[in-house]
């Protein structure tokens, strides 16, 4: 089968021209969040996303995008606070508020047994992508490379010692809180075609892997991006051809990618 008859069908251009937006963006992204251990608290903020939806259903909204994306930053910029004035440790605070949102989430969407409408944004479909929000996409694309561009070395300073970071008069509280904002904006914009049960794997899977081969943290940026890519773009490919779900299938290239990594020092050797 010719793989150029995808293209034939304007969902497929679609959801290629998304992953051209989506994976570079988690590559870069990834690598920041792997630095400062941050994996659990993307994934407190996947989950999230059910509460989001379970608020905008409450007050009646059609599309629970934009309250997704308010109670996304809210529970970002309240789970930093928390974390800071260390009551407890990173992982104890992630997990609760993470166990608390989902529950919360769930218990309000399944009331009458009607949470079945809303099992399709636990695995995501980027086929369903539409112009104006692949437009949306590309806006926080621009963003994230500003982001990443500024302050890239700050959040490494900070995550290497806060108190070294402070030294250097870096306004650590400040840059997490910003940080946090924007992985919560990125997470929520993006599940609905990558999905709750996924999207923190295609985020940290990339950075994961490039840490094992990389060099330097130029190397580091280059590998997240372009191993983040190409899961992308392959799993695309084989899950138009095999008829399976691409969130998914992505995550199984990534995945391969990120094993085939751990054998490099044996190669080495």
């Amino acid at each position: 089968m010719d793989i150029l008859t995808m293209f034939d069908y304007s969902f497929m251009r679609m959801a290629f021209l998304a992953i051209l937006i989506i994976t570079p963006l988690f590559g870069l992204l990834g690598t920041m969040i792997v630095n400062k251990k941050m994996a659990y608290f993307s994934d407190a903020l996947g989950h999230s996303a059910l509460t989001g939806i379970a608020v905008g259903v409450i007050c009646g909204m059609h599309d629970t995008t934009l309250s997704m994306i308010l109670f996304a930053i809210v529970f970002a910029l309240l789970l930093n606070w928390i974390n800071a004035k260390a009551f407890a440790s990173t992982d104890t605070v992630i997990s609760v508020f993470s166990s608390c949102a989902i529950a919360i989430g769930l218990a309000i969407l399944s009331r009458g047994g009607s949470f079945s409408q809303y099992s399709g944004i636990l695995v995501g479909d980027v086929l369903s992508i539409t112009m104006p929000e692949v437009t949306g996409l590309f806006v926080v694309f621009i963003i994230t490379i500003i982001f990443y561009l500024i302050c890239y070395n700050a959040i490494s300073a900070i995550a290497v010692s806060p108190i070294l970071a402070r030294s250097r008069h870096i306004r650590v509280y400040l840059l997490e809180s910003l940080f946090s904002v924007l992985v919560a904006v990125i997470v929520t914009v993006s599940i609905k075609w990558v999905g709750i049960l996924i999207i923190n794997a295609l985020l940290i899977l990339p950075a994961a892997s490039a840490r094992n081969v990389s060099q330097n943290a130029r190397s580091y940026s280059a590998y997240a991006v372009i191993f983040a890519m190409f899961s992308g773009i392959v799993g695309l490919f084989v899950s138009y051809f095999t008829n399976v779900a691409t969130g998914p299938m992505i995550v199984i290239i990534a995945s391969a990618i990120y094993f085939g990594t751990l054998l490099r020092p044996f190669r080495d050797a």
